[in-house]
């Protein structure tokens, strides 16, 4: 801080020049002044709301001072453990307080955030424990089977920290207990100097490769983007938020939680996303702002409380992760009235994550679609040689630019570069432009199916099976085949008490689509894979019916 540091005459000179050792000088010395960091939102928050609920757990309610008080607790407690800048911080928790403090308590003290997926299991786990380099390793009571077995196969974890708020089991020896460790704290925000263009938060992307990529953001990439929510998304202080989906992912904490954090609105905050909990929660909190992947809100089309439960506070609804069926969001906003304005957010987690948004005044005109790049962000399809494609209908990858961008892959320059290359973030997805410059996904580029030298977007017969009245989820894929390298496969789930035949399938597609689009097959099931954000495992898919043409 500036206080106590007087200033000395050799630097006197940096007030009379411009230059970058004299911008960064001045930047440093009143840095606690005009600093812009994460560390800040919920101090600023309580500044406005102090006695407002911050955060609802079950029947624990925090209010934005209660909140700032305990996460400066944890960033105390981390750095009496020695943490130093840029320390990697991993949590296993699923959501919870504990889980919400690690995050903004590791903010605080300058160190990285790290949260790992629970669906990884010990050898996963541990893969990103050491290549991350974490010193803390915080972990959920109810998730330490997850890595019992591997516990010693982490040699830079220096501080083990147990949280009990998952199934209630008291620390293990050569633990710390959260709650004892955080309450010996003092609850004054720590004195750390923090920067806007520091990394404060890793992830590693599940993606389709054997090995996961750390993915770096920073205070800068978060903040513009929370920005960029805020003001595409319209949100409020006076929504209530109800945040289902896990917070390790970073669409549900980044897009969400931290925005309205920032905004000092109320968020709720569900340990599981089943559907009857979420329908409850909803009428119970009369959440406004509701986010879920096309999977959960067509699990919630399809519950039988969907209609008992009083839904009619809910005025935002957001969709992600997944394309959403035209059909589903048609059904959408005739069966729930109250909600008028729906938004379509599209990205990756290397963009913070949010891309493109498409907004309410756009659903109806342009249903499907992936919307433009948002508030502070650019976006442009490109070919393989890195040239725009501007003509509509013609298929390019889809790569933005701005401050949501990544700082890199950690320890992977050459997966850097080229994710980076040309001057923006190559996302693997192919798009597509129509005449206003709105995007549509067509693909990934790993799902589009290559069978008999024909490309065919996975979505685009998706879309037609979704027509389907009867069909309640489907998943297109390629699979091997004998004569056509790869064979278009449909995978559908049907609605609860419906039949649904492959030749009923065949003959809709025969009818609506090119012969070479048609599936090959089509295989009726009773549930897809997921991940925890509700994501279509293709790829578990495709390796489970690897062999149906041989």
């Amino acid at each position: 801080m500036v206080s106590g540091k007087p200033l000395k005459r050799e630097d006197q000179v940096h007030y009379h020049r411009f230059d970058r050792e004299s911008i960064h000088f001045l930047r440093s010395r009143y840095n606690h002044i005009t600093r812009w960091v994460i560390a800040d939102i919920v101090r600023r928050s309580a500044y406005r709301y102090p006695d407002k609920p911050a955060l609802v757990f079950g029947d624990t309610v925090l209010t934005y001072a209660q909140l700032e008080e305990a996460a400066n607790r944890v960033a105390q407690g981390l750095l009496s453990l020695g943490l130093q800048r840029f320390d990697r911080v991993a949590i296993l928790a699923h959501n919870t307080i504990h889980h919400v403090l690690t995050w903004l308590g590791t903010a605080k003290a300058g160190g990285v955030y790290l949260a790992i997926n629970y669906l990884l299991r010990g050898k996963d786990i541990a893969y990103c424990i050491n290549h991350s380099e974490a010193r803390f390793f915080i972990v959920e009571d109810a998730l330490a089977e997850l890595v019992d077995g591997v516990l010693d196969q982490m040699p830079t974890v220096a501080h083990r920290i147990w949280s009990q708020q998952g199934a209630g089991k008291a620390a293990p020896q050569g633990w710390l207990d959260f709650d004892a460790w955080a309450d010996a704290q003092p609850a004054q925000e720590p004195d750390v100097e923090l920067h806007i263009e520091d990394p404060v938060q890793m992830t590693y992307t599940s993606g389709t490769e054997s090995l996961p990529k750390g993915v770096v953001l920073t205070n800068q990439s978060l903040m513009a983007q929370y920005m960029g929510a805020i003001v595409d998304g319209d949100y409020s202080s006076e929504d209530v938020n109800l945040n289902a989906l896990p917070i390790f992912h970073c669409a549900q904490r980044d897009v969400f939680l931290t925005p309205f954090l920032w905004l000092g609105a109320t968020n709720v905050l569900l340990a599981t996303a089943d559907v009857p909990t979420i329908l409850e929660q909803i009428e119970r909190h009369r959440a406004t702002v509701f986010f879920a992947p096309p999977t959960v809100w067509i699990g919630l089309l399809r519950h039988s409380d969907f209609e008992k439960r009083d839904l009619s506070s809910v005025q935002k609804g957001y969709y992600g992760a997944s394309i959403m069926p035209v059909e589903i969001l048609k059904e959408i906003q005739r069966r729930l009235p109250s909600c008028q304005r729906l938004y379509n957010y599209y990205g990756q987690t290397e963009l913070s994550p949010y891309h493109t948004i498409l907004k309410p005044a756009d659903q109806l005109t342009k249903p499907g679609s992936a919307g433009m790049g948002g508030l502070n962000m650019e976006t442009s399809l490109l070919d393989d040689l890195c040239r725009p494609v501007t003509t509509p209908g013609v298929p390019g990858e889809i790569c933005g630019r701005g401050p949501h961008v990544m700082l890199m892959y950690f320890k992977d320059p050459e997966k850097t570069e080229e994710a980076m290359a040309g001057g923006w973030f190559h996302s693997g997805d192919v798009g597509v432009l129509d005449q206003d410059r709105y995007i549509t996904v067509v693909d990934r580029k790993k799902d589009m199916v290559k069978t008999g030298g024909e490309n065919v977007s996975t979505r685009e017969v998706e879309e037609v099976i979704y027509t389907d009245p009867r069909v309640s989820e489907v998943a297109v894929i390629g699979v091997p085949h004998p004569k056509w390298v790869e064979a278009v496969t449909a995978v559908v789930v049907p609605k609860a008490g419906e039949n649904v035949t492959e030749e009923e399938i065949l003959a809709l597609c025969k009818r609506e689509l090119a012969g070479f689009k048609v599936p090959k097959a089509v295989v009726v099931v009773e549930a897809l894979p997921k991940t925890p954000t509700g994501k279509i495992l293709k790829r578990d898919l495709r390796k489970h019916y690897q062999d149906l043409f041989r």
